[in-house]
């Protein structure tokens, strides 16, 4: 029977335009739910594409489509960013976000990219650092949306007024932090945050399996390699240690951890090491 790891890797190993970000979020969930149905899930983010497809209006401009899939996810359906519990790791898992209908913003961006997509109006994810946005993809869109939140349209200044708001201080935004992401950079962020939640939360098998995960997609991830190694250091597995924390070394002899990094080698016994 093919875990739910394999089945994520084999997403993950497809070329880009044949990526299913969906099910491979679902695969994700499946390691943390092994008796998760996928197909109940896809099902009915179909069953919302097909009801918002028959709300559209004959003429579809672009904003006039956003209003309806606005319309359907966050009246409807009482979608709304959660505030209230942000690194509740649930936020993170795209079936319990479909269920209790709250995540985080690039949770909620994924919901509102399948939808999308299902409708044939392309969209694509925009990490901007600290807060996930999407936009229309057709040329010169100049337009983005905020599936956090209630899909509130955002113009270049908005994005630089909300980046300011997230860091509270002054942040010029660069161009690249409105450029799109790939499929795999999508899911290494999602990723990404459940790593920091367990990390914070000191769970640090989950935190392994995340990082095991993000390697799958970007196997030359050497920092990821780092932070494995040291996991596997507080997990009591020095040998997997050791040989993580050599790689970093080897590539990076001049990090600004380095340091850190040769004396936690010379921590570990000498037996360990041979």
């Amino acid at each position: 029977m093919t875990t739910a790891r394999e089945k994520f890797a084999q997403q993950v190993a497809l070329p880009e335009s044949e990526i299913d970000l969906a099910k491979a979020a679902l695969y994700l969930a499946q390691e943390e739910t092994p008796d998760l149905d996928i197909d109940t899930y896809v099902t009915q983010l179909d069953e919302w594409g097909q009801q918002v497809q028959a709300s559209l209006p004959e003429e579809r401009y672009p904003l006039r489509v956003i209003q309806c899939i606005n319309y359907f996810l966050y009246e409807e359906l009482g979608f709304v960013g959660n505030e209230q519990d942000y690194y509740d790791p649930r936020n993170s898992f795209l079936n319990e976000v479909m269920e209790r209908r709250t995540g985080i913003p690039i949770t909620l961006a994924l919901v509102y990219l399948e939808i999308a997509r299902r409708i044939d109006f392309p969209m694509v994810g925009i990490g901007m650092p600290g807060h996930f946005l999407i936009r229309p993809e057709f040329k010169d869109a100049g337009i983005f949306v905020d599936a956090f939140h209630k899909g509130e349209v955002l113009f270049p200044e908005d994005c630089e007024q909300r980046l300011q708001q997230i860091y509270q201080e002054p942040i010029a935004l660069e161009p690249e932090f409105l450029e799109a992401v790939t499929k795999r950079q999508f899911l290494a962020r999602m990723l990404t945050n459940l790593k920091v939640i367990y990390i914070n939360q000191q769970d640090l098998e989950r935190a392994l399996s995340v990082i095991e995960r993000l390697l799958l997609i970007f196997p030359d991830a050497i920092t990821e390699q780092r932070d494995r190694g040291l996991l596997y250091y507080q997990l009591g597995e020095p040998q997997r240690a050791i040989a993580d924390l050599k790689t970093y070394l080897a590539h990076f002899p001049d990090a600004s951890d380095a340091s850190m990094i040769q004396l936690l080698l010379q921590q570990i016994t000498p037996e360990e090491q041979e």
